[in-house]
């Protein structure tokens, strides 16, 4: 049934090239931006798992 359905719409082999290109630019979007930050804010954010609650809570001078 869902066969006859989908070959009854005009165009939609469109639909799954269209996808794919939106998930590759999507893909690479995201790609570009993570090798575009800085580096001292990847290792910012690479060290903070490990650090202590106490250090982020002391009030500052």
């Amino acid at each position: 049934m869902y066969k006859e359905v989908l070959r009854s719409i005009e165009n939609i082999e469109i639909y799954p090239v269209i996808s794919l290109l939106i998930f590759v630019l999507f893909f690479l979007g995201v790609f570009v931006w993570v090798r575009s930050l800085p580096k001292e804010l990847v290792d910012h954010m690479k060290s903070l798992p490990m650090e202590n609650d106490d250090e982020l809570t002391k009030p500052q001078p």
